[in-house]
């Protein structure tokens, strides 16, 4: 086959959020039980070894949970800001369910590695659940129908700030850790297409509306003039349904919004 060649792209992090009544001692206790034992986390899932003290501290869009910054401080860390009155939740812990993506994305296959190991090894009990990805993690946190998330760093900005599709700010959140950047992958069967330009009049996944891919196929497609909604044929599927219409030819490329190596 012909080599490997690195193609330039952007990227987005992928940060863990929790609910602001989580009491501090179980999201002190999910920190460090990752971060502690990154060999052994890397041994289940690649993404383990892209964890990294330095990154996970480095969010100022939010502030963090007192949780997570009384861990990263215990480190040498200091976070640029802690959420106020967060983590003051008083009585017995409870078992956490933690909104990640898709079954063939990244977030589903890490959150449940992560979610399982903490669970072992501390005596906070978490679930890794699928979802329809980083917007209707948020809207799932701000019900309590989770009490973690994955979510791209740009939308929990958006969210908390109100913007683009938050009609309102969602602000009873706070950050637990970056964990790692997240490509925008640009999938395509076609030889024809060579650049975001050609995709002009194509039919294209671009992820649920919402999710973190669709935001970033929206600003991606926008930085070429090409409308989302108009200027190509938008398919709103998940990874892995995006695979098999790419397989039969139902579509002529996907955005894939998600660390490396993944699943779908």
């Amino acid at each position: 086959g012909a080599a490997a060649v690195d193609t330039a792209t952007v990227a987005v992090g992928a940060v863990i959020i929790a609910r602001d009544d989580i009491p501090e001692d179980d999201i002190y206790a999910f920190t460090s039980a990752i971060f502690e034992n990154k060999d052994a986390i890397s041994e289940q899932h690649d993404k383990g070894k892209e964890l990294d003290l330095d990154f996970a501290s480095s969010v100022t869009s939010v502030p963090y949970h007192p949780g997570a910054a009384k861990y990263f401080s215990e480190k040498g860390k200091t976070v640029a800001s802690v959420k106020d009155g967060a983590g003051a939740g008083a009585g017995a812990s409870r078992a956490l369910s933690f909104g990640t993506g898709s079954d063939t994305g990244t977030y589903y296959a890490f959150g449940g590695v992560l979610s399982s190991y903490v669970s072992s090894n501390t005596s906070t009990a978490v679930t890794a659940l699928t979802s329809g990805g980083s917007k209707a993690n948020i809207e799932d946190l701000a019900a309590d129908n989770v009490q973690l998330a994955f979510v791209q760093s740009d939308v929990m900005s958006y969210a908390y700030n109100g913007e683009r599709l938050f009609d309102s700010a969602v602000t009873g959140f706070s950050v637990v850790a970056a964990l790692y950047m997240e490509q925008v992958q640009i999938v395509t069967t076609n030889p024809d297409i060579k650049s975001v330009a050609d995709l002009a009049g194509k039919s294209v996944s671009i992820g649920a509306q919402g999710s973190g891919v669709w935001f970033n196929a929206v600003d991606v497609l926008g930085a070429y003039g090409i409308d989302a909604e108009t200027g190509i044929k938008p398919v709103y599927q998940s990874f892995g349904e995006s695979t098999e219409s790419l397989k039969d030819g139902k579509i002529d490329a996907a955005f894939i919004v998600a660390g490396a190596p993944t699943t779908a």
